[in-house]
């Protein structure tokens, strides 16, 4: 077995709690594929900060949530080809 290092869930006290009933997904203008599209929205939750919650169109659970970092972190890895598929 190895160590590891401690894992910090900032998220713990928002992971399923936060309110999406009047949630403003934003998606792609295209038309919707056959699976889907990916969807977000800004939530703002009671502890003053506001996450990103994403989903997609068809399968509308499981919801993932983002801090702002985290989601800044994302969507610049996006563009830098971070998770493309390998050829």
């Amino acid at each position: 077995m190895t160590d590891s290092a401690p894992i910090y869930d900032d998220k713990a006290h928002v992971r399923g709690k936060l309110d999406l009933r009047n949630a403003q997904w934003k998606r792609p203008p295209e038309p919707e594929p056959e699976d889907g599209h990916v969807e977000i929205a800004f939530i703002e939750h009671t502890d003053g900060a506001t996450y990103v919650a994403m989903r997609n169109s068809k399968q509308l659970e499981p919801v993932l949530t983002f801090t702002m970092a985290e989601w800044d972190a994302f969507v610049l890895g996006a563009k830098d080809g971070e998770f493309d598929e390998p050829w």
